[in-house]
Parts: C-alpha cells; sequence; structure tokens
C-alpha cells in the first residue's frame, strides 16, 4: 500500500514547484548569475548549513519559495562536488511546527554518526506587525544530506538566559574534542550579544554565559549571524551587527559584518578579544558564514544583497545571491584575508586579452564581457598620477569603476552608474600602498567582486547594467600608469540545474 504523504511533505512540494515553476519562466532574464549561489526564484538572504558531507559541499539558505519578496523562511538547499558547480535540491525546512510555524530561520550543519545534523531558529511572531517574537533552537536530520525530519525533541533550547533577550538566533554549532559548543546571537538593553553552550548530545544545552558583547560602543543594539572558530593560532568571532553608526568610509553600509580576533580559553570559557574589524568594504555583503573542508580550508560564503535597498532584480521574479566562496588566512597583525577558493579557475572560459608592460595615459579597452574575472597588475613611477584603475560593464552612460588614489591610498568602488538602483554613493578600502596594485575582480551578470592587497581588501556589490553595457577598461588620470599585466577571461555558468 503507498503511504500517504503527510501535511508537512505536501508542503514542502507544493514550495518546490512554486519556485521551480517560476524559475522556468525567468532563467534567461538579464540581472540572472551565472556562477553564484541563488534560487530557482523568489527570494533568498542568509548562508546557512555550509558544511562537506559524504565528499560533497552543501550550501543551505534562507528562502522564501512563494514571493521575490522576504516572507516566512524556509531553507533552501544546492550541493556541489567543487565549489563552483552547484546542483539545485529540495527545500530542506520549511515552517510548519508549533516552535517554527513562522520560519524556520538562520543556522548551521554537523556531520554526527554519519548523519547531517541542521541547527535552526524557530521563529514565531506574538503579533500582527511582527514586532514581537519567540524564538527557540530546533534540530533536524538526514541520513542522505538532502532528506531532513525534524527531531520529536525540538525545541532543544527554548530558555533564554538573564543577559538574553526575545531576539535569540543564529546558532553556529561545532565540535571540540568531545563536546559540542553553540554561539547565538542576541541583544539586551539594545546593546548587541554573543552567548555560549555546551552539549553532550546536540539536544541538551548547558548555557556557559556571554562570549562577548557590545559595551556601549558603536557596535550595534543586535549581533547577527555569529561564528567562532580558530585560524592560525587565533579565534576569531564574526558577527553581523545591527545598527552601527556610519564613522567617516567606515560602516557605511545600513548593516554590517566583521569580526574580532583574540584567545578563547575552553577550560574558563573566557574569550579576550581585540577590536572589531569590517570584513568586506563593498555595497552588498551581510551574514557571512564559515566552515573547515577536508582540506583544512576555512571556507566564508555570505549574503551578496543589503537590507532596505532597491534590487531590480525583483522585476524579474527573484532577489539575493550568496558571494563566491572564499579562503580565510590571518596576516601577521591578525587581520582577516579573503582569497577566491582556488577551484574557481575552472569557470575561465577564454582568456580574450593578455596585456604586459604598457603604458596607460588615458584609457585602454582590453574586454568585453558580462561575465568575466580580470586580473590587472599595475606600477605607479609618475609622481603625477591622479588616480588609475578599471571601469567594467561599460556602455552608454553606463560604468562601475574602480578607482586607486594614491595621495589617499585607497580604493574606491563607484556603482553610481552601474544601471538601474540601488545606488548608495561610494565605498572606499585603504590600501597598504600604492607603488605597485594587484587587482583580482569576478563580474557576473550582476555583481562584482574585488579582491586586492593581498586578500586584505575587499569588496562586494551588485549592479544591474544594460545588457549591452559590456566593456571593460584600464583608466589614469594626470600621468601615466604602468600596466604590468592584464588578464581577462570569460567566465562560464556553473549551475548543473536550477
Amino acid at each position: 500500500m503507498k503511504r500517504m504523504e503527510t501535511a508537512y511533505e505536501r508542503l514542502l512540494l507544493s514550495a518546490q514547484k512554486e519556485a521551480s515553476d517560476k524559475g522556468e519562466t525567468i532563467k534567461d532574464t538579464p540581472y540572472r548569475l551565472g556562477f553564484h549561489i541563488s534560487a530557482p526564484a523568489n527570494w533568498i538572504n542568509d548562508p546557512n548549513g555550509l558544511i562537506q558531507f559524504k565528499g560533497e559541499y552543501h550550501v543551505f539558505y534562507q528562502f522564501h519559495p512563494f514571493s521575490e519578496k522576504w516572507g516566512p523562511m524556509y531553507w533552501g538547499h544546492v550541493k556541489s562536488k567543487d565549489l563552483v558547480h552547484w546542483e539545485q535540491l529540495p527545500i530542506a525546512l520549511a515552517p510548519f511546527e508549533d516552535y517554527d510555524r513562522d520560519g524556520c530561520f538562520s543556522g548551521s550543519a554537523v556531520e554526527h554518526d554519519g548523519k547531517m545534523g541542521l541547527i535552526y531558529t524557530g521563529n514565531v511572531w506574538l503579533d500582527d506587525q511582527q514586532q514581537e517574537l519567540k524564538q527557540v533552537q530546533c534540530l533536524a536530520w538526514s541520513t542522505d544530506g538532502v532528506n531532513f525530519t525534524k527531531d520529536c525533541s525540538n525545541p532543544v533550547l527554548s530558555r533564554i538566559p538573564e543577559e538574553g533577550s526575545s531576539h535569540f538566533r543564529d546558532p553556529k554549532v561545532w565540535k571540540h574534542e568531545s563536546s559540542w559548543y553553540m554561539v547565538l546571537g542576541t541583544k539586551k538593553n539594545e546593546l548587541g550579544k554573543v552567548l555560549l553552550y555546551q552539549s553532550d548530545d546536540l539536544q541538551n544545552w548547558k548555557y556557559e554565559g556571554v562570549l562577548a558583547e557590545n559595551k556601549e560602543e558603536n557596535l550595534g543594539f543586535m549581533w547577527e549571524c555569529p561564528d567562532f572558530f580558530e585560524l592560525g593560532g587565533r579565534h576569531v568571532l564574526l558577527i553581523s551587527p545591527e545598527g552601527m553608526e556610519q564613522e567617516g568610509t567606515e560602516y557605511v553600509n545600513l548593516k554590517q559584518t566583521g569580526y574580532f580576533t583574540g584567545e578563547f580559553s575552553y577550560e574558563t570559557m573566557q574569550y579576550k578579544h581585540g577590536q572589531f574589524f569590517e570584513l568586506d568594504k563593498g555595497h552588498d555583503f551581510y551574514a557571512a558564514q564559515t566552515f573547515l573542508d577536508d582540506t583544512g580550508r576555512r571556507i566564508l560564503i555570505a549574503w551578496m544583497d543589503m537590507w532596505e535597498q532597491e534590487m531590480p532584480s525583483q522585476e524579474d521574479g527573484w532577489a539575493g545571491a550568496l558571494t563566491i566562496p572564499r579562503v580565510l588566512s590571518l596576516d601577521k597583525e591578525g587581520r582577516l584575508l579573503m582569497h577566491p577558493v582556488a577551484e574557481l579557475d575552472s569557470l575561465r572560459k577564454e582568456k580574450t586579452v593578455s596585456v604586459k608592460e604598457y603604458a596607460i595615459e588615458n584609457e585602454l579597452v582590453i574586454g568585453s564581457a558580462d561575465m568575466a574575472e580580470i586580473a590587472a597588475e599595475f606600477r605607479v613611477d609618475d609622481p603625477g598620477v591622479r588616480a588609475f584603475g578599471v571601469k567594467v560593464r561599460c556602455g552608454d552612460g553606463e560604468e562601475t569603476v574602480l578607482t586607486i588614489v594614491p595621495d589617499e591610498c585607497k580604493l574606491v568602488l563607484d556603482r553610481e552608474n552601474s544601471g538601474k538602483g540601488p545606488g548608495g554613493g561610494l565605498r572606499e578600502a585603504k590600501l597598504s600602498q600604492v607603488k605597485s596594485v594587484s587587482l583580482r575582480i569576478f563580474l557576473d551578470r550582476s555583481s562584482i567582486e574585488v579582491f586586492a592587497d593581498g586578500g586584505a581588501c575587499v569588496l562586494t556589490s551588485r549592479i544591474f547594467p544594460s545588457s549591452d553595457s559590456l566593456g571593460i577598461k584600464l583608466f589614469a588620470e594626470g600621468g601615466t600608469v604602468n600596466v604590468q599585466s592584464a588578464e581577462v577571461w570569460t567566465l562560464g555558468d556553473a549551475y548543473i540545474k536550477r
């Protein structure tokens, strides 16, 4: 006798069909990304549950399958063998139970006894205005990494400590020796905090105290999406604070993502850290999460968008994407560096341009593409040079401009003329020096990611130019700049199916 589908299974299938059917009608719209993780259709935000499981990489994401705008959160799901070519999988989690009926919010993934476990926040709104809420932590399990069953003991953590509040979310779980540990984001008296827990079995959690908190500094009223890990002999705490005030060219976005580095003791559960640093200086980078793969790399992926800004792709029926995967390391001063994973080289289709030892006084066209990798090395010998850099997606009145300003030792990303919305002004990042500058740029149909200064300077932004704005140029102002080398590769699409 055929087993009857449960109401929950019908909800999953309905949500999957809605997104898949709509995806067929929008897959060729001009802003659809070629090599970034996005949903078949409709809305996504935070990356969740980054893990390598049974030889494959899995990435989950916050997903509203019924609209291109934010709504009750599901968990979308993709997997890959190489961190480049992604296969869309069935929706992993849907809001259904009393404890998560208004959203399966962000969380993480672990492997335990040969199974994959998802640890997430169940959200329930307590008023029609979605101002009052109840948030609890929940578990779901899978033996195949595709189909998930919620744990019958859910919620596994519902009691909020005195140091927290009803904003109590985004669990990140890891194992150290024989114990499990979890950090959670919260706030108290409009000051952000990260709480620490310990467990022997992932179901019963002991509160260990406040790992880190805002002590009335400009560090925000709520710390979302915490991640805590060891790297290069230091312990790094990633957070995404809400409510930081702009300080010059720092903290310009509505919400930020940054980190502390310091020393942590598993004996005392105390974390001593230094100052907060912003991680990515572009317009669109939030809710970063990391994982450790079987080669020992600490890999990071973030949401490649920003809250409360215009998203032109919504007109086409979708919104939101994730960044390319990035490998983390620390420099001698304890600052985080980010580099694109080496596997991205497999996206290269054709090297269309290779320039060496060329002096630029004005502009030089070096390519034409909507999806490209650009590597350029500049040397500055002329003291009169006011600015130099790269322009991409150039067309009739459109261009996205990366400018190095030698006198101010900075890199500036300007998307004011990048096409439709969302504007947002300039974004700047300090460079350690400008005598010799290397840029590595990943350009997708509606995004740009820039890596400079040995991975210390990274800027990520969404852009929405016209489909015929394809030019790539090098430029110099006020003098001559030597282009030691410039290479352009066109890039291919990276979805097995979407």
